[in-house]
């Protein structure tokens, strides 16, 4: 196998290791860093009483095949105490004590095989094929994440607890084959090393490429029946799993038999500082119910009895759970790549550089390639040849993001103009001028990059090559050394060969009984007036081009005439709604400015007019019919800006009726519930399009209002859909004003065409987002704004050039606010490699999840939920497994071993695996589904994922006058203090939970009250208040909105408040109450299914 590196020696297991030199090793409870702890066994005699014995309903499986019987039938399930820690159904998500090791009992000789196991009936494990005797002698040795170094400082070691108490959530995936249900949590053990669970600081030369959870060494010789699983209280040693790139660690130095262990190798400190008292005693449990301990995590009351649990023989200490601190954090990657590349700025002179994460803080400098701000891709490294891709199963796709907003600090992309000439192209493919084109002929040709066409250049284009081959006046033409750029775009490029008008918006305002009772209607009125003055302007121009109109509606549509020269506007009612037309032109789109006075006696009068409206029913389909023909008319492209509440069932085109129904859920209908119910709305969507006419919705549905249909029209033209359910005024007028306020300024290219080229040997075979496509290459978009991206994956048409590389080059034809029409290019060059390791040496986690959480939500349009649940897992599991299999160096087929780029995939994927699209809970209403579902499809890579996996900030832990923003935790309920504040947002919600011990002057300062039970839960605002506090956490609040696309609505929640269920939805890491498994059950289960794979 060759992985074009050398794999570094590895002492044979057994033998104590001399401690490394410069590397400090810390001890354990004052005892000497090289002594090594013992392996104490619990009682194993007998039958578990807490076990289910007999298979879930449905479910069987073959008996062992001929041989010894297996070890893993007498072992305590990972995924549940030895003696059933809670009983049965009974979720443990909250506190408990910090478990010390047991000691050997000091008549076992260390390091003599196990007495063989009595009769007991094997323990279920309904997921997938039984295993043969072979595979079960190897059953989980050890769990490994092992890879190659990069220069940067190796992060604290992480510690590994001995994991036969693994609080399981993978058995509740309902119905499903693939992911059947461990018995009572059971979860295949994680590790079987005999040394301590410290981690050895890694030896930096070491040259692979992965992380893996090694076995680490011991005193003694191996055991030799210690192949099943773990025993309770086994250990579970390896490297840091934070490490900048792969590093296979030496085994830690062996310690003498009996030692008993304290704490965790290294600095890493306990869960709880010193300064948290923990929990208190509670009637109910700190967190609900009262329930057994949960492993690593401060001690709330010691010896508090384990109420729920069942009775066993006695044992002195429960064993511990895999430790969550052992497996790989997400918070720990994304710390260290801020630390590591967050200073210099990130150049992308060179092909194939592997950019920043997404949660990086950096600055970017075009030097050829386009910034990962427009273009982030799967892996930078390509495969050459389709065998390879296959056999890897990494998608190769690109998320793109064409008219991404930059940061101050970086310039907008140049503007070059051609003149009537227009842009220069190879005449084959198409390709517009990029740096890497080649000329040749002394510069009176050139060959295309992409398709190795020679062309001529044309006399006006003409320059000399300097003694490199490269023209003279290089760096003075952006198109020859920039990555993004625009060209202004000649009539060729525009409809019907003349150039566009500036484009207009139309506000069309529901006024329905509905929007006058909760006040939308006046609000909207009041805020239009001086919302009307911040359209999107170009550059420097004093005005707006954008023209305005004015629509409102129920059950008829009434439009307005607003032109400058009449005293007061005028209204003519439409009633035939089946067949529309617009019955005026002149007056109707005006300019803002010329029209002010009639277009505000408009907005004053409006609210007034349907003040006593007792009309209930609404269209809906003829308002977008009737926006799209005013556009038409006026003949220019433009947004129409829908205020909707109720679902449409007045007799009227698109006409719906109300279909939800909860009982499809885990059916092969589901799929009903994602799917427009009439055609009739895309055909709309299409001819919407073709006008250039883009769709904003804005929803405020007090009861279902299928989502799923009415957002197929914003869906397919390019537009947003915003949703504010049960609105009302005083409670929701803050978040719908700041989204409605950013939606009209933000800057839009309209009736804009996109392609994607790439150079021979790859070509672009799927695309996903919010745009319309008639053939398949050109992706359609009535408008794209900032926010927007459209994600594309690439398959091989040929085999690819390790020299040559690969290209991508994205070309947008738009129009532009003041109705100029720009082509906008963006450019990159990856790598193509003839070995695996380079390709999982150079993919993006977070760019992959983003692609595979799309590809998920469009395959539940057409397949059943679990099946497009089952794809992804089966995906993810091939992905590790060719990495295990061709890639990591030789080890124990017990290991599990993770691409040092790629170990956060189990965890985002979980989080995907669990979202409300893919396995809802109760309360989740199916509007919901279909709204989150289409906000997903047109995603950027930061959006997803913080998104997916939420940002959880500790208030109180930083100093009160530091300005940075607090260090974020795990989403896991075992991070929270109840003498804590903590802030989680995902991009779309703001929670701020409030512990039950929080400090009284800290509620004084927040809340302005005097004790917790007086702070009001789901409050939506925090009081202004002029102390430190106050001002840091509002302001914290207010960065961490202005980071995100839409509004979040803060919310507050108590400890032990009934909102606390909705707070603890978003802790991704903890066994999920729809049922999906914790982020220790499910590497479990990853690991399960690549053993399977690799067997």
């Amino acid at each position: 196998m060759n992985v074009n590196q050398s794999v570094p020696p590895v002492p044979p297991f057994g033998q104590p290791q001399p401690i490394y030199p410069g590397y400090h090793q810390s001890s354990y409870g004052g005892q000497s860093g090289s002594t090594a702890p013992a392996i104490p066994y619990g009682a194993y005699n007998g039958p578990v009483p807490g076990y289910q014995q007999t298979p879930p309903q449905g479910m069987s499986r073959a008996p062992p095949s001929s041989g010894a019987p297996p070890a893993s039938t007498a072992q305590a399930p990972c995924g549940q105490a030895a003696y059933g820690q809670f009983g049965q159904g009974d979720v443990q998500n909250g506190p408990s004590s910090t478990v010390q090791m047991q000691r050997l009992p000091g008549s076992q000789p260390f390091g003599s095989p196990l007495a063989p196991v009595g009769n007991q009936p094997a323990v279920l494990q309904p997921y997938g094929p039984p295993l043969t005797s072979a595979q079960v002698t190897t059953q989980l040795s050890g769990m490994q994440i092992s890879g190659a170094v990069a220069p940067a400082p190796p992060s604290s070691g992480l510690g590994y607890g001995p994991p036969t108490s693994l609080a399981s959530a993978s058995g509740s995936f309902p119905n499903s084959g693939l992911y059947g249900s461990y018995p009572q949590g059971q979860a295949p053990p994680l590790s079987q090393a005999q040394g301590h669970p410290g981690i050895q600081t890694p030896q930096r030369s070491a040259p692979s490429q992965a992380s893996s959870f090694t076995p680490t060494a011991s005193g003694g010789p191996r055991l030799p029946s210690m192949t099943g699983p773990l025993l309770p209280g086994q250990s579970f040693g390896g490297p840091s799993v934070s490490q900048p790139n792969h590093v296979s660690s030496p085994p830690p130095q062996a310690l003498p038999p009996g030692t008993q262990m304290t704490g965790p190798l290294g600095p890493l400190p306990p869960m709880h500082s010193p300064q948290q008292p923990g929990y208190q005693p509670q009637q109910n449990g700190s967190f609900g119910p009262a329930r057994g301990p949960q492993p690593n995590y401060g001690s709330p009351y010691p010896a508090a009895p384990t109420f729920g649990s069942q009775p066993g023989p006695p044992q002195p200490l429960p064993p511990k759970r895999l430790d969550p601190d052992a497996i790989p954090s997400p918070i720990q990657v994304i710390e260290d790549d801020r630390n590591n590349r967050g200073t210099e700025p990130f150049v992308t002179g060179v092909r194939g550089q592997v950019p920043p994460l997404v949660t990086t803080n950096f600055l970017v400098k075009d030097q050829g390639n386009a910034s990962p701000r427009y273009i982030r891709c799967t892996s930078y490294n390509i495969p050459c040849t389709s065998d390879m891709a296959k056999q890897a199963q990494v998608p190769l796709a690109a998320v793109i993001k064409p008219l991404a907003r930059l940061p101050p600090e970086e310039a907008s992309p140049y503007v070059v103009d051609h003149g009537e000439s227009g842009p220069l192209r190879c005449n084959r493919c198409k390709a517009y001028m990029c740096p890497f084109m080649q000329f040749i002929e002394g510069g009176r040709r050139f060959q295309c990059c992409f398709c190795s066409c020679i062309n001529d250049v044309p006399p006006q284009y003409f320059q000399h090559l300097d003694h490199t081959g490269k023209r003279v006046d290089a760096y003075d033409r952006p198109e020859l050394s920039l990555g993004s750029y625009e060209f202004l775009a000649t009539v060729d490029y525009c409809k019907n060969n003349k150039f566009p008008s500036p484009p207009a918006f139309i506000f069309m305002i529901d006024v329905s009984y509905n929007a006058i009772r909760t006040g939308l209607v006046r609000l909207l009125c009041e805020e239009l007036k001086s919302l009307l003055d911040f359209l999107p302007r170009e550059g420097g121009a004093e005005e707006s081009a954008i023209r305005v109109g004015f629509v409102t509606y129920n059950k008829v549509l009434h439009f307005y005439n607003v032109k400058n020269s009449l005293a007061q506007p005028q209204m003519m009612v439409v009633s035939d709604v089946a067949d529309m037309f617009v019955p005026l032109l002149d007056g109707f789109l005006v300019n803002v400015n010329e029209s002010r006075a009639v277009i505000t006696s408009l907005l004053d009068q409006i609210p007034e007019m349907f003040a006593d409206t007792r009309e209930t029913e609404t269209v809906f389909v003829p308002v977008v019919q009737a926006g799209m023909e005013a556009l038409k008319a006026a003949e220019c492209a433009g947004k129409l800006f829908l205020f909707h509440t109720s679902l449409p069932i007045a007799e009227a085109p698109g006409k719906l009726k109300n279909r939800d129904d909860r009982k499809l859920i885990n059916t092969d209908k589901e799929k009903t519930l994602f799917q427009p119910q009439t055609g009739a709305y895309q055909t709309l969507a299409k001819e919407c399009v073709a006008q250039g006419c883009c769709v904003d919705l804005f929803l405020f549905p007090n009861q279902y209002v299928d989502v799923a249909t009415l957002s197929v029209v914003p869906q397919l033209t390019g537009g947003s859909v915003y949703k504010y359910a049960s609105f009302q005024v005083e409670n929701d007028q803050e978040r719908f004003l700041s989204d409605l306020r950013r939606d009209v300024q933000k800057i839009v290219g309209f009736d804009a065409v996109m392609r994607v080229r790439t150079s021979t040997g790859i070509r672009a075979v799927d695309f996903f987002g919010a745009f319309y496509m008639s053939n398949t290459t050109d992706v359609e978009l009535a408008g794209l704004d900032g926010d927007k991206t459209v994600t594309v994956e690439f398959k091989h048409d040929d085999r690819l050039n390790e020299e040559s590389g690969a290209l991508l080059q994205c070309a947008l034809l738009y129009t532009s606010c003041a109705g100029q029409r720009r082509l906008r290019i963006h450019n990159l060059a990856l790598n193509c490699c003839t070995q695996l390791a380079d390709l999982y040496r150079n993919c993006e986690t977070d760019t992959l999840i983003n692609y595979m959480a799309k590809f998920a939500y469009r395959g539940v349009l057409n397949s059943p939920v679990k099946a497009v649940r089952d794809t992804l897992i089966t995906q993810c599991a091939q992905i590790l497994a060719c990495y295990r299999k061709n890639c990591a160096s030789p080890s124990s087929a017990g290991q599990l071993i993770l691409p040092e780029c790629m170990k956060l995939l189990p965890v985002y994927l979980n989080c995907v695996l669990k979202s409300d699209v893919l396995q809802p809970g109760a309360e989740v209403i199916t509007d919901d589904r279909a709204y989150i579902r289409q906000l997903v499809t047109s995603m950027d890579v930061a959006e997803t994922n913080v998104f997916f996996y939420p940002r959880l900030l500790p208030l109180t832990k930083s100093p009160i006058e530091s300005t940075t923003e607090p260090p974020a935790v795990r989403a896991s309920e075992e991070r929270l203090s109840n003498g804590d504040i903590y802030l989680l947002e995902n991009g779309l919600n703001l929670f701020l939970w409030v512990g039950a011990s929080v400090q009284q002057g800290v509620v004084q300062s927040l809340f302005s009250v005097s004790s917790f039970s007086q702070i009001t839960s789901g409050l939506s605002v925090l009081p202004v208040l002029d102390n430190p506090l106050s001002k840091k956490v509002r302001g914290l609040i207010d960065s961490l909105r202005a980071q995100r696309s839409r509004y979040m609505k803060l919310t507050v929640v108590k400890q032990e408040d009934k909102l606390e269920m909705l707070f603890k939805h978003f802790l991704v890491e903890d066994k999920s109450l729809s049922g999906g498994a914790s982020y220790v059950d499910f590497l479990c289960h990853m690991h399960k299914e690549i053993r399977q794979l690799l067997s």
